[in-house]
């Protein structure tokens, strides 16, 4: 009954919540989690329940801060004013590299306080911030998958997640590129005040509370639609559309009125990998949102992503990934409880 009051106690507390911004910022990531934050405080008063959020929004200087577009926030708060509130949100900036030199007070920041702050959240590239200060050493961390290797280059003792929305390492929370801002936001309203309230908020939102898969799919797909030869990118689109078919490199070919000469160059030339290897890594970023975002068990899972049996999947698994699909939904999953 103590512990029931305790939880029920701390669910009423409000919060103080900081985000901070710079110069250059990037738009959405303030306010996507704001609007969340908003919605939270509004549907608890809506509902007579005490608890809320009580927003400040810092910077290296008070002031007119420039996004990068045409929107501004108005900062009240200096960094070496801004102390230690419950949770603090950095978010991040298109040109990061640039920021981390002109932004020196906010390393010094992360690094003198993030480890005083319940929870620390860097947005997106933000990610950078909290690495440069030291604070994701030898720790699991997200970033936008487009950045994800140069966050490699910088600091290799950081375990860098290109697949994941976002991503808790004790105190420090990580997030995907912009929109995933929101996704670890509604995770903060969820873990403060309830999923009924998060809910709530998502569906304000029309959006998921959590939306299914990482962003694994994104990258393969929507990286080759972006930047492969003409006509390449209606090839993958195509081959996405029917994982759970055994395609093979004949009928791949002949859909598109290509010879399996002529299909094998271009996709070598274009990404980097044969057809059927692309293909494969395909079916292995469908198989990880499926394990990810679903109870559904192993069979199921091998099917929908186009693997003729789960020990097929599982062998491509171990050699790609160096983890078994179970291994992989143990450690990463962040569904409930994965059907065994």
């Amino acid at each position: 009954m103590a512990t029931d009051q305790g939880v029920a106690h701390r669910m009423d507390q409000r919060r103080e919540v900081a985000l901070i911004v710079y110069p250059g910022f990037k738009t959405l990531e303030a306010t996507g989690p704001l609007s969340v934050l908003g919605y939270a405080s509004q549907h608890l008063a809506a509902a007579g329940r005490a608890g809320g959020y009580d927003v400040v929004i810092a910077a290296p200087k008070a002031g007119h801060i420039p996004s990068d577009t045409l929107m501004s926030l108005q900062a009240s708060v200096a960094l070496c004013d801004l102390g230690a509130p419950d949770t603090v949100l950095i978010a991040g900036a298109a040109r990061i590299e640039e920021a981390l030199v002109q932004e020196p007070d906010l390393v010094a920041w992360c690094r003198d306080n993030g480890q005083n702050v319940s929870r620390c959240a860097a947005l997106c590239t933000g990610s950078f911030f909290l690495a440069e200060a030291g604070l994701l050493h030898e720790k699991r961390a997200a970033t936008h998958w487009n950045y994800a290797d140069r966050l490699r280059r910088r600091f290799a003792d950081i375990d860098v997640d290109a697949d994941a929305i976002f991503v808790q390492a004790g105190r420090f929370w990580t997030s995907a590129g912009v929109t995933a801002a929101i996704d670890l936001t509604l995770a903060f309203v969820e873990q403060d005040y309830g999923r009924d309230i998060a809910l709530a908020v998502a569906r304000d939102m029309v959006m998921y509370l959590k939306r299914p898969g990482g962003q694994s799919q994104f990258s393969t797909l929507l990286t080759g639609q972006m930047s492969g030869p003409s006509g390449l990118g209606d090839v993958l689109t195509w081959m996405s559309a029917r994982l759970d078919q055994p395609l093979t490199l004949e009928e791949i070919a002949s859909e598109h009125r290509m010879s399996v000469r002529s299909l094998t160059r271009a996709f070598t030339a274009g990404f980097g990998a044969s057809p059927m290897a692309t293909l494969e890594r395909l079916r292995c970023e469908r198989a990880k949102a499926l394990l990810l975002d679903t109870d559904l068990p192993l069979k199921t899972v091998a099917f929908r992503a186009g693997f003729r049996t789960d020990e097929q999947m599982r062998k491509t698994f171990r050699r790609r990934f160096s983890l078994s699909p179970r291994e992989y939904r143990a450690r990463f999953a962040t569904s409930g409880n994965p059907a065994e």
